[in-house]
């Protein structure tokens, strides 16, 4: 397309030339270079590799917006899907001589063992704009900041209102014991209570048990503790409750949880096949929309307790895009990462197209849908807790993951839990 496009450019200028020759002194204009590429030149490629399949066709429509704007840069985009491990599959991309332009990068730990590829971006001019937690993950300790928030994200229990009201719940469950009453009451009406999709290692391995990490007294200082050899998983009452939230979940859950990987587990609840979907966060938005249209739906928190304040829903920067400070089309790159930030249709795509919650003071936070505007109540009432797997030794979540796994199957025993947990820790901390 694009070069049907030159080619006609390229006639037309020619024509242009030669009506001004024959006019005398006819003026002719020349074309922005920053946004046509030179006569004979081929596009500048920037390639894309990310995990974001749930968002894998509105990215190639925005990308399809910004070369119609930028014609001298062509936007490639591979999205890694069916279940497949990201971290993995980008080494194996930089091992292979195949290293995309732009990719994904988590922060805090995987900011140091990718930093020798990453792009120095703190001189970008979207960095003002991005919110105090968005600059967190990706900023090492000389100040300088490697990547550009994706988006502000949050997760929980993510409920369908119309099937709790089919089953007779009328308040919101916000304990650990409400929220069993409520499974027993989907479970009476015949209906499935919780979406589970044991099958991925992220989901028990990461955002499950990011839970009682996160619910420590200042889980920063635990982190740190557990660094230095100070503080236990053994024996912390979190971890020890833990157990009661994952034995309900596992009760009321779909059948084979353990083969149930993410695509199946969204659809599931999209379908209306259950009430409840486990462990997963507003990121799924548009997926379950493209299902179904109508949902209506919103977050319950992860309580592990019957405690007032479980309530809390974890919300924080889930990934960032890095840019690969050896690629050939670092500046193209970084246009176009610009460009989706700080353009009216880049904008547009991030909130209405993605539903992403902005991680910048200049995007307006509007038609993020249901779930969206459900993290902003939480996050403005203050009733969150932070993402505390980027902080994880490389390799921890992978081994969380697989024990809570081996836990779900029946081979050991929750107290075997607990001690894997820390032994993980133990063997891979620095």
């Amino acid at each position: 397309m694009k070069r049907h496009l030159l080619l006609l450019l390229s006639l037309l200028f020619v024509s242009a030339i030669a009506v001004g020759c024959s006019e005398g002194n006819a003026e002719t204009t020349g074309s922005n270079s920053s946004t046509g590429s030179e006569e004979g030149e081929e596009p500048k490629e920037v390639y894309i590799f990310h995990p974001k399949v749930e968002i894998a066709d509105q990215l190639e429509a925005m990308a399809a917006e910004f070369e119609e704007e930028y014609t001298d840069i062509d936007i490639r985009l591979e999205a890694l899907g069916g279940g497949a491990d990201y971290r993995p599959a980008l080494k194996a991309k930089f091992s292979s001589g195949e290293e995309p332009d732009i990719f994904i990068n988590g922060g805090f730990t995987e900011l140091e063992l990718w930093k020798e590829h990453l792009a120095d971006l703190s001189d970008e001019p979207w960095v003002e704009h991005v919110l105090p937690i968005g600059k967190e993950p990706m900023t090492d300790s000389e100040g300088k900041l490697y990547g550009m928030p994706i988006n502000l994200e949050g997760y929980g229990i993510v409920y369908n209102k119309k099937l709790f009201e089919e089953a007779g719940i009328t308040e919101k469950p916000t304990t650990l014991s409400e929220l069993k009453e409520a499974a027993q009451k989907l479970e009476n009406s015949g209906i499935t209570a919780f979406a589970a999709g044991y099958g991925e290692y992220w989901i028990p391995g990461e955002h499950l048990i990011n839970v009682p990490f996160a619910k420590q007294d200042d889980s920063a200082s635990f982190i740190q503790g557990l660094n230095e050899g100070t503080t236990s998983i053994v024996g912390n009452e979190s971890f020890e409750q833990f157990k009661e939230y994952i034995d309900i979940e596992l009760a009321y859950a779909n059948d084979n949880p353990l083969t149930t990987d993410y695509n199946t587990q969204v659809t599931l609840f999209a379908s209306g096949e259950t009430a409840m979907l486990a462990g997963q966060g507003n990121w799924t938005e548009a997926m379950i929309y493209e299902i179904d249209p109508e949902m209506d739906m919103s977050f319950l928190s992860i309580p592990l307790s019957d405690e007032a304040d479980e309530d809390l829903l974890p919300v924080g920067v889930p990934n960032n895009w890095a840019v690969n400070k050896n690629s050939e089309n670092v500046e193209a790159a970084k246009t176009f990462l610009n460009w989706m930030v700080s353009s009216e249709t880049g904008q547009q795509y991030i909130t209405e197209q993605f539903k992403f919650i902005p991680a910048f003071d200049n995007i307006e936070p509007t038609g993020i849908g249901a779930l969206g505007e459900s993290i902003l109540e939480y996050s403005k009432a203050g009733k969150t807790i932070p993402w505390t797997f980027y902080k994880f030794p490389s390799g921890a979540s992978h081994e969380f993951g697989s024990t809570i796994q081996s836990y779900a199957a029946g081979n050991i025993d929750y107290e075997t839990v607990l001690e894997q947990f820390q032994a993980t820790w133990d063997s891979l901390k620095e």
